[in-house]
């Protein structure tokens, strides 16, 4: 045995290395890295600091502006801003200004409706008035408000993700006056991490970073910290969640203490609640509703238009099924499992139409491995990859795979900008705003055929890889701000809301769908707008479907 254990290759990671001051190693993606490391407690490799002059070149292709910013121009911003401390006054990086300003932002989720309804009911319970519902007023949590029984529900989700609270309890129906309170009545959810309500890589690349500028401001700049009351927030809530404390240790971070900037914070509240949020400052530009941007669709020839469902009344025979297949084995309520069900029968249905025996089907966006597993278990001679970004999703959905004994499934964990694979069909099941639009492009890029189902369509706004409309024909026809439009009320189709409103953001999902559809067409592509059967199962009930010709 001691003869095979010393013939094993052992591994090792080189980063670069430059320099070192006040603790922080330089280029800083090197302290980001080891950072990560210790966080995952990663011990398969040995790591070794290579010594170099200047830090080496980084560029990041086809990303998106978020990811671009968190790993990359974030970290450059602060390496430059440490290097210059020296001088009296270093200029603050523009990034983190930029960082700030997203974290004021209202978070928008998949399924944010339901949880902004349970905030309005938190809020009632605890005699919250609508002026504070809608306030941006920033609420500081310390280690101790955290412990409390008012944590706010933004916490208690979060923290329930990363096992620390319990997941607060929910009933599978709202006291009619939070569910037919109007949606422009529900107050917004905030911020409990980087991009929203959960902890992700992001968090974890930037506490390194964060750290040491929030160091150098304390230490030559304190009056400056209170125009980072959001930053400040979230570098002590990062300090809740398991193991950061311990990887930071290990990394030679020792967390700061920021009982001055609270307490001066609590006296600017009425500052703070003066900063425009991002639905404030684009409420100007929806005037008039959707109706003059759909007639003059309709002067140029562009109409709402579905395509026949090829097969409105299959169905699988879910009974017949191991339960491991059920999205009943996920963490929803069994109305919410028979719509998932009822979802999963239409993309199962094209998939399979169109697979042949060794196609190799990935599954974008996948979260628990709803659409996957169901495909890997339906197609044998398939290979189906899942790519999700969210660890515990992909845990979840390697359990199911497991108890089903299913060898024709693979998982990867990251952002799917990264994945080079080939394929022969890309499917997405509500994958939010342009994610839509990047599985597409993924697909076109590979000449795979696509099944995809978008959702959140406010999200959908112009990026460094995509600019709206997309179609030659939208774009003759509409401006960039007469698109959002059609997105904004596209979302517009949650079924507490009147009919006529419901129907209205039914055909801007279908406007904003053909533009997709179109721009798909002009790239070599057959390509379908066709409904959901039964409409029922989700209020975004879109399929568009892709061929190659």
């Amino acid at each position: 045995m001691k003869g095979i254990k010393k013939s094993l290759t052992e591994e090792y990671l080189y980063l670069d290395f430059s320099h070192q001051m006040e603790g922080c190693i330089f280029p800083l993606h090197t302290s980001v890295t080891l950072f990560l490391l210790s966080y995952c407690d990663c011990k398969i490799f040995k790591v070794g600091l290579v010594l170099t002059k200047e830090s080496t070149d980084i560029s990041l292709k086809n990303v998106s502006q978020w990811t671009r910013l968190c790993e990359l121009t974030i970290p450059l911003a602060i390496e430059n801003f440490l290097k210059e401390s020296s001088d009296q006054h270093p200029t603050i990086p523009a990034e983190i200004l930029q960082l700030e300003r997203k974290l004021s932002e209202p978070v928008r989720v998949h399924n944010d409706d339901k949880l902004r309804r349970q905030k309005l009911k938190q809020q009632k319970a605890a005699g919250v008035g609508p002026a504070h519902a809608k306030s941006k007023v920033l609420r500081q949590e310390t280690s101790e408000e955290l412990d409390s029984s008012s944590k706010s529900l933004e916490l208690q989700v979060a923290f329930s993700k990363l096992a620390v609270y319990e997941e607060p309890a929910t009933t599978n129906r709202e006291p009619s006056h939070i569910r037919k309170a109007k949606v422009s009545d529900l107050p917004p959810l905030e911020h409990v991490f980087a991009e929203g309500l959960y902890f992700t890589l992001a968090d974890i690349v930037l506490l390194p970073c964060i750290h040491h500028f929030l160091a150098i401001i304390c230490k030559k700049l304190s009056e400056k910290l209170i125009e980072f009351p959001l930053l400040a927030a979230w570098y002590q809530r990062i300090q809740e969640v398991p193991r950061v404390k311990t990887a930071a240790s290990q990394c030679g971070i020792q967390f700061l203490h920021l009982p001055e900037l609270l307490t001066t914070l609590k006296e600017q509240d009425a500052n703070l609640s003066e900063v425009p949020g991002v639905e404030e400052q684009n409420d100007t530009s929806f005037l008039g509703g959707p109706r003059p941007t759909m007639t003059k669709l309709m002067e140029k020839g562009i109409e709402v238009m579905f395509s026949p469902h090829p097969c409105p009344t299959w169905t699988l025979d879910w009974n017949s099924l191991p339960a491991a297949v059920s999205p009943k084995e996920g963490k929803m309520s069994s109305d919410r499992a028979l719509r998932k069900q009822q979802q999963l029968n239409n993309l199962v249905y094209v998939v399979t139409s169109q697979a042949k025996p060794g196609d190799r089907i990935v599954d974008f966006c996948s979260g628990g491995g709803h659409v996957g597993i169901v495909l890997a278990h339906m197609l044998p001679s398939c290979q189906v990859t899942l790519i999700e970004n969210k660890e515990l999703s992909l845990i979840r959905a390697k359990k199911r795979s497991d108890e089903l004994g299913l060898s024709n499934i693979w998982f990867i964990q990251a952002n799917m900008e990264y994945f080079t694979g080939m394929f022969n069909i890309g499917v997405a099941l509500h994958a939010c705003g342009v994610a839509t639009d990047m599985v597409i492009e993924h697909c076109i890029k590979t000449r795979a055929a696509f099944v995809t189902c978008p959702c959140c369509y406010g999200f959908i706004q112009n990026t460094s890889k995509f600019n709206f409309p997309k179609s030659e024909q939208f774009k003759k026809t509409l401006s960039y701000k007469e698109h959002m439009i059609l997105c904004r009320f596209a979302d517009q189709t949650a079924v507490q809301l009147p009919a006529q409103r419901r129907l209205i953001g039914k055909q801007c999902m279908c406007l904003v769908d053909l533009d997709r559809a179109r721009a798909a067409e002009e790239r070599g592509y057959s390509v379908q707008v066709i409904s959901m059967e039964p409409e029922s199962c989700s209020p975004k009930n879109n399929m568009i479907v892709g061929v190659p010709i």
